[in-house]
């Protein structure tokens, strides 16, 4: 069997599809989970529709989609778990074609992806073959992105590789790598409140020793709110949630050695944001000094994180590069 766990958040608009989609999978053994952030749009409307076939938990404040998704795996049954955004349109043989590489590959491959393309709900031919994600990576100034992102798919990344970390919005994992990277109890960090949580596990999986596998055979399409070039357009809270967790993933995740040897693409990302919050946005200067308040909860998670370390950061320093990296899956 395999759980899929969703977070929804005032999602009425997506839900529709994304359920047809799910229950149109050529995959039939699946435990739905589903968790309520307090939504006050349509949202609860339509998953008391779901009830009878699936869980749902309604949440009476909006915990974030960290905390959510940590409910919501607590309360899965199965070896394998579908992390997956209200947001995304699965094709019908997605969870299959992930189950299959999962059976197949080697087992020091925790985390599970497949082609993201972006889907745009408002327009007629709303399933378009721009590239959304096929795996995230980290540039040398501890950015991370989703590679690919704004290309036509023309079939450039068709090849089943590893790459650094999945995007959220369709990630699947393996209960063991679930069970072996959480930390005090929590699978994503819920400090993070939502953003970065994934860039965040995928760091946190590596530096464990755990492999991320892109299946392209996997398609799916993703409604994305947050890039890069959209960021004085966005609602301040993505911004300032966004800003904050910057810092505390890499307070957790990255050793002494990384950031001097990256220290400065990295200096120079840093100043550019402290600058931005000086001079353009000071709602954002609370955010980019939050790590100093968290201090003593990102110090207890770094020395677990660092406890378990299984990969140097010398071995690690390969992924950081400005062009996206990738192994081929035969050369493994």
């Amino acid at each position: 069997m395999v759980s899929v766990t969703i977070v929804t958040w005032n999602s009425a608009r997506y839900l529709e599809e994304c359920f047809a989609a799910l229950a149109k999978q050529d995959y039939r053994d699946l435990d739905v989970v589903i968790v309520d952030n307090a939504s006050e749009d349509g949202t609860r409307a339509l998953l008391r529709e779901v009830e009878a076939k699936w869980r749902v938990i309604y949440n009476e404040k909006n915990v974030g989609f960290a905390a959510g998704q940590n409910q919501a795996i607590r309360t899965s049954r199965c070896n394998y778990v579908l992390c997956l955004n209200p947001d995304v349109v699965l094709s019908p043989n997605f969870i299959t074609q992930l189950m299959a590489s999962a059976g197949e590959s080697c087992f020091d491959a925790g985390v599970f992806c497949g082609k993201l393309l972006r889907w745009d709900p408002a327009t007629e031919n709303h399933k378009t073959n721009i590239i959304d994600s096929t795996g995230i990576y980290f540039t040398r100034n501890m950015r991370h992105l989703d590679r690919g992102a704004e290309e036509i798919d023309r079939g450039q990344y068709d090849r089943p590789q590893y790459v650094f970390g999945a995007s959220g919005a369709a990630a699947f994992f393996r209960r063991s790598f679930i069970d072996d990277v959480s930390v005090e109890g929590e699978f994503f960090d819920e400090e993070f409140f939502a953003f970065r949580e994934d860039a965040d596990l995928a760091w946190r999986g590596q530096v464990m020793g755990w492999k991320c596998l892109y299946v392209p055979t996997a398609v799916a399409w993703h409604v994305r709110r947050v890039t890069p070039e959209r960021r004085e357009n966005l609602p301040l809270i993505i911004n300032w949630h966004s800003a904050k967790n910057r810092f505390l993933m890499r307070g957790k995740n990255a050793s002494g050695w990384l950031c001097w040897r990256l220290f400065f693409p990295v200096a120079w990302r840093d100043l550019m944001t402290f600058g931005y919050a000086v001079v353009r946005d000071r709602r954002l200067w609370s955010a980019v000094t939050y790590w100093w308040r968290a201090r003593d909860g990102v110090r207890r998670k770094r020395a677990i994180i660092q406890s378990r370390r299984r990969v140097s950061d010398r071995d690690l320093l390969w992924w950081f590069s400005d062009d996206p990296r990738a192994i081929d899956a035969e050369k493994q």
